[in-house]
């Protein structure tokens, strides 16, 4: 039986992605702020398949109590199979601009709290020495735009750390899975104008699930977004900074 473990749980791609697990018959450690949506999802994934569901809250910025909830999750789980970290907030970059106190705590829910949380979790999977660490990062950690720097700067802090620690934790047997998403349609982003390029939650949390199942290292979602980050990361810089992006 799968013990799957999920941070950030009630945000869209994270409920979709433990909709998949409970289907598979798992059992699923929930974390994220409110009680109430946290008791909500249990009932409705135990309606679709999951063996048992327990949960406890969090806030990510509290640091220090980061310890105590991941011993909540693995006394509960016994070992875990897979962590999905998912929170996260999509800042407002004007405003991040014009305030130097709101830029850093954007960045530090988005970059030092993922951070923070995985380093923790990486402990107890090198005790354990198996299972997958995922984490979601972004493409917008590429490269830095003008219309999104501050969230990308945190994103890139998650990727390039999750590339270290899965360099060391592949010699125990345990994968470090860093997902980058491009624009998926979810609450966090109702206000943008969709097109052709978004995906559905749904959609990457069958491709998370499935990457987990393959050990892959990363995977960008949906597939297309691979190619668009190569030629977008190759741009020479001289014409980057002509452009707007």
């Amino acid at each position: 039986m799968l013990r799957i473990l999920i941070v950030g749980a009630s945000s869209a791609i994270a409920e979709a992605t433990a909709r998949c697990y409970a289907a598979r018959g798992a059992r699923l450690f929930l974390i994220a702020r409110q009680s109430q949506r946290l008791e909500d999802m249990a009932s409705d994934l135990k309606v679709r398949g999951a063996a048992d569901v327990a949960f406890a809250t969090l806030d990510v910025n509290q640091l220090d109590a980061h310890g105590d909830v991941l011993s909540q999750a693995w006394t509960w789980l016994g070992e875990v199979d897979a962590m999905l970290v998912a929170h996260g907030t999509l800042p407002d970059q004007n405003a991040c601009e014009a305030s130097a106190e709101l830029a850093v705590k954007e960045f530090n829910t988005n970059g030092t709290s993922t951070i923070a949380l995985m380093t923790l979790a990486a402990n107890r999977f090198e005790a354990q020495r198996h299972g997958t660490l995922a984490v979601i990062s972004s493409v917008a950690g590429d490269r830095g735009r003008q219309s999104n720097y501050l969230y990308g700067s945190a994103k890139a802090a998650v990727t390039a750390f999750a590339s270290g620690l899965r360099q060391r934790l592949t010699k125990v047997g345990v994968n470090v899975l860093t997902i980058k998403p491009g624009f998926v349609d979810t609450p966090m982003t109702r206000d943008f104008k969709k097109s052709a390029l978004w995906a559905k939650p749904e959609s990457i949390a069958r491709s998370i699930v499935r990457a987990v199942d393959r050990g892959r290292s990363v995977v960008y979602l949906p597939w297309f977004w691979l190619p668009i980050m190569l030629i977008i990361r190759h741009v020479p810089e001289f014409v980057f900074k002509r452009i707007k992006l």
